[in-house]
Protein backbone atom coordinates (compact mmCIF):
# COMPACT_ATOMS: atom_id res chain seq x y z
CA UNK A 1 0.00 0.00 0.00
CA UNK A 2 2.94 2.35 0.71
CA UNK A 3 4.15 1.81 -2.85
CA UNK A 4 0.72 2.68 -4.21
CA UNK A 5 0.58 5.91 -2.17
CA UNK A 6 4.03 6.87 -3.46
CA UNK A 7 2.96 6.21 -7.05
CA UNK A 8 -0.16 8.32 -6.50
CA UNK A 9 2.03 11.20 -5.36
CA UNK A 10 4.22 10.83 -8.46
CA UNK A 11 1.17 10.90 -10.71
CA UNK A 12 -0.13 14.04 -8.95
CA UNK A 13 3.19 15.82 -9.45
CA UNK A 14 3.22 14.77 -13.10
CA UNK A 15 -0.27 16.23 -13.54
CA UNK A 16 0.76 19.53 -12.01
CA UNK A 17 3.78 19.72 -14.33
CA UNK A 18 1.86 18.77 -17.47
CA UNK A 19 2.27 21.25 -20.33
CA UNK A 20 -0.86 23.04 -21.51
CA UNK A 21 -0.66 21.40 -24.95
CA UNK A 22 -0.48 17.86 -23.58
CA UNK A 23 -3.11 15.51 -24.99
CA UNK A 24 -5.01 13.14 -22.75
CA UNK A 25 -5.08 9.53 -24.01
CA UNK A 26 -8.38 8.63 -25.64
CA UNK A 27 -10.07 5.92 -27.67
CA UNK A 28 -9.82 2.11 -27.70
CA UNK A 29 -6.57 0.29 -26.99
CA UNK A 30 -5.27 -3.28 -26.92
CA UNK A 31 -2.04 -4.52 -25.33
CA UNK A 32 0.03 -7.56 -24.47
CA UNK A 33 1.79 -7.86 -21.13
CA UNK A 34 4.52 -9.96 -19.57
CA UNK A 35 6.23 -9.66 -16.23
CA UNK A 36 6.93 -10.88 -12.71
CA UNK A 37 4.29 -12.51 -10.49
CA UNK A 38 4.79 -13.02 -6.73
CA UNK A 39 2.13 -14.90 -4.76
CA UNK A 40 1.64 -15.30 -1.01
CA UNK A 41 -1.13 -17.62 0.19
CA UNK A 42 -1.89 -19.14 3.61
CA UNK A 43 -3.55 -22.55 3.19
CA UNK A 44 -5.51 -24.15 5.99
CA UNK A 45 -8.20 -26.69 5.09
CA UNK A 46 -8.88 -30.40 4.95
CA UNK A 47 -6.67 -30.87 1.90
CA UNK A 48 -3.50 -28.99 2.74
CA UNK A 49 -1.94 -26.70 5.32
CA UNK A 50 0.94 -24.31 4.98
CA UNK A 51 2.11 -21.29 3.01
CA UNK A 52 2.18 -21.08 -0.77
CA UNK A 53 4.98 -18.69 -1.71
CA UNK A 54 6.23 -18.67 -5.23
CA UNK A 55 7.25 -16.46 -8.11
CA UNK A 56 6.46 -16.95 -11.76
CA UNK A 57 6.06 -15.30 -15.13
CA UNK A 58 2.93 -13.25 -15.71
CA UNK A 59 1.56 -13.03 -19.26
CA UNK A 60 -1.71 -11.92 -20.80
CA UNK A 61 -3.79 -9.57 -22.94
CA UNK A 62 -5.72 -6.44 -22.08
CA UNK A 63 -8.19 -4.12 -23.79
CA UNK A 64 -9.53 -0.74 -22.75
CA UNK A 65 -11.17 2.50 -23.71
CA UNK A 66 -10.27 6.03 -22.57
CA UNK A 67 -12.41 9.17 -22.66
CA UNK A 68 -10.63 12.53 -22.55
CA UNK A 69 -11.95 15.08 -20.05
CA UNK A 70 -10.96 18.67 -19.45
CA UNK A 71 -7.55 19.75 -18.09
CA UNK A 72 -5.75 16.91 -19.89
CA UNK A 73 -7.20 14.11 -17.75
CA UNK A 74 -8.90 11.00 -19.12
CA UNK A 75 -11.03 8.26 -17.57
CA UNK A 76 -10.81 4.72 -18.86
CA UNK A 77 -12.13 1.19 -18.50
CA UNK A 78 -9.93 -1.94 -18.49
CA UNK A 79 -10.50 -5.64 -19.16
CA UNK A 80 -7.67 -8.16 -18.83
CA UNK A 81 -7.09 -11.90 -18.95
CA UNK A 82 -3.74 -13.21 -17.72
CA UNK A 83 -2.05 -16.39 -16.54
CA UNK A 84 1.02 -17.28 -14.50
CA UNK A 85 3.67 -19.97 -14.36
CA UNK A 86 3.75 -19.85 -10.54
CA UNK A 87 3.43 -23.32 -9.02
CA UNK A 88 4.80 -25.21 -6.04
CA UNK A 89 5.13 -28.84 -4.98
CA UNK A 90 3.93 -29.53 -1.43
CA UNK A 91 3.49 -32.64 0.70
CA UNK A 92 -0.14 -32.73 -0.46
CA UNK A 93 0.58 -32.34 -4.17
CA UNK A 94 1.19 -29.49 -6.61
CA UNK A 95 -0.45 -26.05 -6.30
CA UNK A 96 -0.63 -24.06 -9.54
CA UNK A 97 -1.76 -20.51 -10.24
CA UNK A 98 -4.21 -20.30 -13.13
CA UNK A 99 -6.02 -17.66 -15.12
CA UNK A 100 -6.70 -14.25 -13.62
CA UNK A 101 -9.54 -12.03 -14.89
CA UNK A 102 -9.67 -8.29 -14.19
CA UNK A 103 -12.19 -5.50 -14.82
CA UNK A 104 -11.67 -1.98 -13.57
CA UNK A 105 -11.16 1.69 -14.27
CA UNK A 106 -8.26 4.11 -14.57
CA UNK A 107 -7.43 7.79 -14.44
CA UNK A 108 -4.69 8.93 -16.85
CA UNK A 109 -2.57 12.08 -16.88
CA UNK A 110 -0.61 13.08 -20.01
CA UNK A 111 3.15 13.53 -19.94
CA UNK A 112 3.40 15.45 -23.20
CA UNK A 113 1.89 16.13 -26.60
CA UNK A 114 3.04 12.76 -28.02
CA UNK A 115 0.45 10.73 -26.08
CA UNK A 116 2.68 9.43 -23.28
CA UNK A 117 0.91 9.26 -19.94
CA UNK A 118 0.90 8.01 -16.36
CA UNK A 119 -2.13 6.41 -14.76
CA UNK A 120 -3.72 4.97 -11.63
CA UNK A 121 -6.05 1.97 -11.81
CA UNK A 122 -8.29 -0.14 -9.61
CA UNK A 123 -10.98 -2.77 -9.91
CA UNK A 124 -12.20 -6.34 -9.44
CA UNK A 125 -10.09 -9.45 -10.04
CA UNK A 126 -10.87 -13.17 -9.97
CA UNK A 127 -8.04 -15.71 -9.83
CA UNK A 128 -8.05 -19.49 -10.19
CA UNK A 129 -5.85 -21.98 -8.33
CA UNK A 130 -5.52 -25.72 -8.80
CA UNK A 131 -4.33 -28.31 -6.28
CA UNK A 132 -3.32 -31.66 -7.78
CA UNK A 133 -3.45 -33.79 -4.62
CA UNK A 134 -1.31 -36.93 -4.57
CA UNK A 135 -3.61 -39.90 -3.96
CA UNK A 136 -1.01 -42.67 -3.99
CA UNK A 137 2.76 -42.81 -4.02
CA UNK A 138 3.01 -46.61 -4.31
CA UNK A 139 2.98 -46.78 -8.10
CA UNK A 140 5.72 -45.60 -10.47
CA UNK A 141 3.33 -42.95 -11.83
CA UNK A 142 1.56 -40.93 -9.07
CA UNK A 143 -2.20 -40.56 -9.21
CA UNK A 144 -3.73 -37.14 -8.56
CA UNK A 145 -7.11 -35.77 -7.62
CA UNK A 146 -7.53 -32.21 -8.85
CA UNK A 147 -9.25 -29.44 -6.90
CA UNK A 148 -9.89 -26.05 -8.49
CA UNK A 149 -10.98 -22.89 -6.68
CA UNK A 150 -11.70 -19.34 -7.82
CA UNK A 151 -11.09 -16.41 -5.46
CA UNK A 152 -12.41 -12.84 -5.69
CA UNK A 153 -10.49 -9.71 -4.80
CA UNK A 154 -9.49 -6.19 -5.73
CA UNK A 155 -6.50 -4.77 -7.60
CA UNK A 156 -4.74 -1.42 -7.33
CA UNK A 157 -2.02 -0.32 -9.69
CA UNK A 158 -0.07 2.47 -11.31
CA UNK A 159 1.92 2.71 -14.48
CA UNK A 160 3.12 4.69 -17.47
CA UNK A 161 2.81 4.43 -21.24
CA UNK A 162 5.38 5.92 -23.62
CA UNK A 163 4.42 6.67 -27.20
CA UNK A 164 6.27 5.05 -30.10
CA UNK A 165 5.56 5.54 -33.80
CA UNK A 166 1.96 6.06 -34.84
CA UNK A 167 -0.42 5.09 -32.05
CA UNK A 168 1.71 2.28 -30.59
CA UNK A 169 3.23 2.44 -27.12
CA UNK A 170 5.31 0.57 -24.54
CA UNK A 171 4.81 0.80 -20.82
CA UNK A 172 5.35 -0.53 -17.34
CA UNK A 173 2.96 -1.19 -14.48
CA UNK A 174 2.98 -2.24 -10.83
CA UNK A 175 -0.12 -4.07 -9.55
CA UNK A 176 -1.15 -5.12 -6.05
CA UNK A 177 -4.01 -7.64 -5.74
CA UNK A 178 -5.68 -8.80 -2.53
CA UNK A 179 -8.02 -11.80 -2.65
CA UNK A 180 -10.22 -13.65 -0.18
CA UNK A 181 -8.53 -16.49 1.67
CA UNK A 182 -5.39 -14.50 2.63
CA UNK A 183 -4.00 -14.40 -0.89
CA UNK A 184 -1.81 -11.42 -1.81
CA UNK A 185 -0.25 -10.85 -5.20
CA UNK A 186 2.45 -8.40 -6.32
CA UNK A 187 3.10 -8.03 -10.04
CA UNK A 188 5.36 -5.91 -12.24
CA UNK A 189 4.46 -5.99 -15.93
CA UNK A 190 5.87 -4.61 -19.15
CA UNK A 191 3.28 -3.76 -21.78
CA UNK A 192 3.23 -3.14 -25.52
CA UNK A 193 0.09 -1.99 -27.26
CA UNK A 194 -1.64 0.28 -29.71
CA UNK A 195 -4.54 2.70 -29.79
CA UNK A 196 -7.11 2.93 -32.55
Amino acid sequence: MKKFVALTAVATVALAATPALAQAPQGPRVEALVGYDALRLDISDAVANGKFKDEGVLYGLGVGYDVALGNGVSLGADLEASDSTAKKNTFAGKISAGRDLYAGGRVSFPLGADGSNVYLKGGYTNARFTLAETVTRLTPVPTYTTYTDNVDGYRLGAGAQFALTGKSYVGGEYRYSNYEGDLVRHQVAATVGTRF
